[in-house]
């Protein structure tokens, strides 16, 4: 059977679609992303042909695929990676992760923001050219990230500790969730081991604290919101066509608040914009393009 295949390429998670030519879902798979790395494309390619492999139902033939991938940051470097796969036998098409939202949604034209093990922004210009704000990793920024709220919440507790304010709150949340018995345990927890996989499951915490009236953790959500925001407003100012932000990522999906402050936010500085939070996985929108890139009409529901 001929069938297109779609890949969500996360910073933790790997999602795979296989798809028949009229639309029949075949075939699901995740899986944890260990060992992926879009810098070097020839490997990046072999990874990529391994996993999808593995995903597709024995005896089924490729037509395309279409693949969202964390870490191609650039055209150029979306472009040579589709090149190494297409080197490997299948007809590609690869985007950076974010670029699936807007055809996910069924859209031509839109923003698509993350918000999850990372955050970054993508949109297109009227003339299809890939535009990228953000996205710069959780040392340097990716505000809104689950790494980053709680990099900006801890600094925040820390901060109000050192002041001698009263712990309205997030200090204790923090605590609780690290197993600290005392700021500075909780200082050395964090310190000690600066990961993404030690930090983002913390952020919860920062949201429940704010749910339940910590006015420092619900500065940190708004922060975080301001800073979604800024990716849009830049995406703008670089030309980005279409009127919906489409969002996605573990952090905007699952946490109201933050989605909430960000629709607020958009509201005022951008009135023309609808924000949608995606309801279908990204990796639907692999599928999409792997339909593109194959050139098989889409299917009408």
């Amino acid at each position: 059977m001929r069938v297109l295949v779609g890949a969500d390429v996360g910073g933790t998670k790997l999602a795979v679609r296989v798809e028949t030519l009229d639309g029949v879902v075949r075939a699901d798979l995740r899986c944890p992303a260990d060992g992926w790395d879009a810098s070097a494309v020839g490997s990046a390619a072999s990874w990529l042909m391994d996993h999808l492999a593995g995903a597709v139902p024995e005896g089924d033939e490729i037509v395309a695929v279409g693949i969202g991938a964390q870490g191609c940051d650039t055209q150029e470097h979306c472009a040579r990676l589709a090149e190494a796969v297409e080197a490997l036998g299948v007809p590609a098409v690869v985007v950076n992760d974010a670029a699936l939202l807007v055809p996910a949604a069924g859209l031509d034209a839109g923003i698509g923001v993350i918000a999850g093990t990372g955050s970054i922004g993508v949109g297109t210009d009227a003339d299809g050219t890939v535009l990228f704000a953000g996205g710069w990793g959780w040392v340097l920024g990716d505000e809104a990230s689950a790494p980053a709220i709680v990099r900006e919440a801890t600094k925040a507790a820390l901060a109000a500790y050192d002041d001698r304010q009263p712990d309205d709150g997030l200090l204790r949340a923090l605590l609780a969730h690290f197993g600290a018995a005392d700021p500075q345990a909780l200082a050395r927890i964090v310190n000690d081991n600066p990961t993404p996989e030690n930090w983002g499951p913390g952020a919860p915490a920062v949201f429940r604290a704010a749910d339940e009236g910590s006015a420092l953790a619900a500065h940190i959500v708004d922060e975080a919101a301001r800073h979604l925001e800024l990716l849009v407003s830049r995406l703008l100012r670089q030309g980005a066509a279409g009127e919906t932000v489409v969002a996605a990522g573990s952090v905007i999906v699952r946490q109201p608040r933050l989605a909430e402050r960000l629709r607020a936010r958009l509201a005022r500085s951008h009135p023309s914009l609808t924000l949608r939070l995606l309801d279908v996985p990204p990796v639907a929108g692999g599928v999409v393009l792997a339909r593109g890139r194959g050139g098989i009409p889409p299917v009408i529901p």
